[in-house]
C-alpha cells in the first residue's frame, strides 16, 4: 500500500511522486499493472491535469496503454501530434497551447496544454508519458525534469520484466 503525501511546494511534491513511483516499481513484475499505478500515482500528485498515460510503440503506430482521464485516441500514427514528435526526436515534448501545435491530436476538447516524455528500453524508444492539462502553459521545466526521472525509472524497470530483447 502507497499513501500519497502532498506538500506546499511543487519540487517537493514531484520528488515525492519520483521516489513513491521507484518504490512501487520495485516490487512489481507486471508492465500493465505498474504503468497503471504510476499513470494513477502522476495524475494524484499533478495539480491540473486531466490526462496521464501511457501509449506504447508497436510497429509504426502509438497504441494506448494504462492511463486515467477521459477515454482517448486508441492509436497514434507515426509521427503525428506531440507524442509523435516526442518519439521521433526522442526527446520530451512540451507544448504551452495545444491549440497552436502543428498537427495536434485533440482527444479531450478540455485539453490545453501537453507535456509528452518519451520512454526507452536498451536505447530504444519504448512508447511515451503522456499528460494533459486544461490549463494553458502548465508544464515547465521542472515537470520535464521529474517526469524524465520517472520515465528512466520505468525503462529500467521495462528491461528488468520484460527483458532485454
Amino acid at each position: 500500500m502507497f499513501t500519497i503525501k502532498k506538500e506546499d511546494d511543487p519540487r517537493v511534491n514531484l520528488a515525492l511522486m519520483t521516489e513513491t513511483a521507484a518504490a512501487m516499481l520495485e516490487g512489481e513484475e507486471d508492465s500493465i499493472a505498474a504503468l497503471a499505478n504510476i499513470s494513477a500515482l502522476i495524475k494524484a500528485y499533478l495539480e491540473d491535469i486531466n490526462w496521464a498515460g501511457f501509449y506504447i510503440l508497436k510497429g509504426k503506430d502509438l497504441v494506448l496503454g494504462p492511463f486515467q482521464g477521459l477515454p482517448a485516441c486508441s492509436r497514434i500514427g507515426e509521427g503525428r501530434g506531440v507524442c509523435g514528435r516526442a518519439v521521433q526526436e526522442g526527446r520530451p515534448v512540451i507544448t504551452g497551447n495545444v491549440r497552436e501545435f502543428p498537427g495536434h491530436i485533440a482527444c479531450d476538447s478540455a485539453s490545453a496544454s501537453e507535456i509528452v516524455i518519451p520512454l526507452f528500453k536498451q536505447g530504444t524508444v519504448y512508447g511515451v508519458l503522456d499528460l494533459d492539462s486544461p490549463r494553458l502553459n502548465r508544464f515547465s521545466a521542472l515537470e520535464e525534469e521529474y517526469l524524465t526521472q520517472t520515465g528512466r525509472l520505468i525503462g529500467a524497470f521495462l528491461e528488468r520484466v520484460e527483458g532485454r530483447g
